[in-house]
């Protein structure tokens, strides 16, 4: 018995529309997933970003440590530095880490315009392999070396 106004459909026109309506429900379901999928990749790719920044921080502070605890070694005069450039290999550190060290003297007049011996600027520099690129860093510092 059908129903006052309604009008009767043929039993495939139902089925087709019911069909219908479950195929636009699955392209909305992919497209949802799809969506889903970029955000997760785009979040991984952000996580591996940061621990890469991460290590090439924690790699600096060692590197800066380091530079900075050879700087007190020849401020405190147990480590001599000679005019001309050494380099020195950094063994079971960083790959490929070498150590140039140079001592220059300044040549600065005092308030009587008398020549200043002994005043010496040292440059200390790190040369290293990181991730397969050249990495450097340098501190450069003034001396006068104990005139006992």
């Amino acid at each position: 018995m059908m129903k006052p106004g309604k009008a009767a459909l043929p039993f495939g026109a139902a089925s087709r529309r019911r069909v219908r309506r479950g195929g636009f429900l699955l392209v909305e379901v992919m497209v949802a997933i799809a969506i889903f999928a970029v955000a997760v990749v785009a979040l991984g790719k952000c996580v591996e970003n940061i621990m890469a920044a991460q290590l090439i921080k924690e790699e600096d502070e060692q590197v800066r440590r380091f530079l900075d605890g050879k700087m007190a070694e020849i401020e405190a005069g147990a480590v001599i530095v000679n005019d001309r450039a050494t380099t020195e290999e950094v063994k079971d550190w960083l790959p490929g880490a070498k150590l140039t060290t140079k001592r220059t003297q300044l040549k600065k007049k005092n308030e009587k315009d008398q020549d200043l011996y002994n005043l010496f600027v040292v440059d200390i520099e790190l040369n290293w392999l990181s991730n397969g690129e050249k990495q450097s860093r340098s501190v450069s510092f003034y001396v006068f070396p104990d005139q006992r």
